[in-house]
């Protein structure tokens, strides 16, 4: 190899087509050991990425219909609890009225069996105060008639 020395900024040599010989060899390797394993974990990276998306979507997808099934049940839920409580309601008012008629016949049975009471009393009371009467105005002749045959 002979150096000449040139002025020039690139001189086209030996040296050259050995360093652009080098250089491709450089990127071969380059390339094999790095950039197509880069690639590769790269490419597994963007797959893995996009299933997961996948995934995502799905059970987006599930949780929806999920929650659209719950509210639905939901209303079914509060519709019968809703025609539940008003049957309930209609039950207890009914059976309160069976009480209320119940205690209001209870109430003339009693008031009825007072009257009758009251008025027996009332009739011992007027044969009681008839008999003393009489007995006291047998008394009160009595002495009047002593007195005047006295």
């Amino acid at each position: 190899m002979r150096i000449e020395e040139t002025i020039a900024l690139i001189s086209i040599n030996e040296t050259l087509i050995i360093q652009l010989i080098s250089f491709l060899l450089f990127l071969i390797i380059i390339n094999r050991v790095m950039f197509k394993p880069l690639r590769s974990v790269m490419a597994q990276r963007e797959e893995h990425i996009h299933h997961i998306q996948q995934e995502i979507s799905i059970a987006k997808n599930d949780l929806d219909g999920m929650m659209a099934r719950m509210r639905e049940e939901e209303k079914v839920i509060r519709k019968e609890a809703r025609e539940k409580q008003v049957q309930i309601e209609a039950e207890g008012q009914k059976e309160a009225e069976t009480i209320f008629n119940s205690v209001r016949e209870q109430i003339l049975t009693q008031k009825e069996n007072a009257q009758e009471e009251i008025s027996a009393q009332i009739e011992k009371a007027r044969l009681q105060i008839k008999a003393e009467s009489e007995a006291l105005a047998m008394s009160i002749i009595e002495k009047v008639l002593e007195r005047r045959l006295g």
